[in-house]
């Protein structure tokens, strides 16, 4: 072994520039392209948001509308990427729905390009990608949690905004202002997180000039991990276990002694506090109140201080956005390919990024291993020796 600092997970590592987001020490808060999400999420339709991250200023309202058209143009499924979701059990993760869709819509987008360097595609063509899946995930998401419940496919309207029509899909009926505003500010407030470990993923597998929708692909899987987009499930099912606010302290007494991971709090960034949680929170409240349900918050609230007051760690996003999730009528399966939705923007302006300044991400690893041993009996072909063994060679 050497002396080596190895940076486990690559703590404290900085690796690229971005111009996409970061978090702002001094306010402790989230920024997109320079604006804070707080703000973005109270004044702003996620259009507008995904324009912003794509492009890097917000849209004039001839922009907007244009980009609303051609989302709205690419709403419906091809029957192909359907029945691609048709074939798997219902009882596969809905990830696992997400991630197929998105690769049989990369397939049939890439089909016939018989150079793997033209797959890698123009700016052009890649932000045309990045809209294309940023419209049809809402029907993939949607789609599936309704199979799941033996119901339909709900073809999409084009005379509803992105959240309206998304809640739409999902559920087949107009949706309250109350809750497609909710709704709106989770998908800005998941939208973008500079590198985390799925975009991370994107940025390595865009950096080896593998195509937008194989980058997107390897972003899923990792989002599928509890200890990153995986986590707003676990929430949920903490509070089914805990069930209500008078269970929460023997529950807690319980899952600390056991040395339990208490999933929705805590994040590798923010040290004071998730930024986004109290607008998440807000959203939350309103729906609390909008379908009366007080033990929701009694039960949130609980948790919240108890947990902080003994470990002194502030809740994350996932945490309010679980029970906002269930309140709305999302099955908690859904959860996370409702993450997938909203950060398929983010995704896509870091592989963009990516793309415009490139250099193979390929990091160096310690090694820790046995010493160089051989095989007993072995006697090596001299055609196979290293170089570095024949010095004759080597020499010359």
């Amino acid at each position: 072994m050497t002396d080596t600092d190895i940076k486990k997970g690559l703590a404290g590592v900085v690796v690229d520039y971005t111009a996409v987001s970061k978090v702002n020490p001094d306010t402790n808060s989230l920024l997109y392209r320079g604006y804070p999400v707080h703000e973005l999420a109270a004044t702003q339709p996620f259009e507008a948001v995904a324009y912003l991250l794509w492009h890097g200023e917000l849209p004039t309202d001839e922009q907007l509308a244009e980009l609303r058209a051609t989302e709205r143009r690419n709403r419906a499924l091809h029957p192909d990427v359907k029945a691609a979701i048709d074939i798997l059990p219902t009882s596969a993760h809905p990830m696992d729905e997400v991630r197929t869709a998105v690769s049989v819509i990369g397939a049939q987008d890439t089909a016939g390009i018989a150079n793997v360097m033209d797959a890698v595609g123009t700016p052009e063509e890649n932000l045309e990608r990045s809209l294309r899946l940023f419209a049809q995930l809402p029907a993939i998401v949607a789609y599936g949690q309704r199979r799941r419940r033996g119901l339909e496919l709900v073809e999409p309207r084009d005379d509803l905004d992105y959240a309206a029509n998304f809640l739409w899909q999902t559920f087949g009926e107009d949706a309250d202002p109350v809750v497609i505003d909710a709704f709106n500010r989770s998908m800005i407030l998941y939208a973008e997180h500079s590198f985390n470990a799925s975009t991370f993923t994107a940025r390595v597998i865009t950096s080896t000039l593998s195509d937008l929708y194989s980058a997107v692909v390897g972003a899923i899987g990792a989002l599928k991990g509890p200890l990153h987009g995986g986590a707003n499930e676990a929430v949920l099912h903490i509070f089914e276990e805990i069930g209500t606010a008078d269970n929460v302290v023997p529950w807690l007494d319980a899952a600390l002694a056991e040395k339990r991971k208490i999933m929705g709090f805590g994040h590798r960034v923010y040290k004071r506090g998730d930024s986004r949680v109290p607008t998440m929170k807000a959203a939350l409240d309103t729906l609390v109140t909008h379908f009366d349900r007080p033990d929701v918050a009694e039960l949130y609230d609980t948790l919240e201080s108890e947990f902080v007051e003994r470990k002194g760690i502030y809740p994350n996003l996932d945490y309010p956005s679980g029970p906002a999730y269930d309140l709305i009528g999302f099955d908690v399966l859904t959860f996370t390919p409702l993450f997938v939705a909203a950060r398929i923007t983010g995704w896509t302006a870091h592989i963009m990024e990516q793309q415009a300044s490139n250099a193979l991400i390929r990091p160096l690893s310690e090694y820790n291993g046995p010493d160089e041993r051989h095989i007993s009996g072995y006697v090596p072909d001299t055609a196979v020796l290293d170089v570095a063994e024949r010095p004759e060679e080597a020499a010359g």
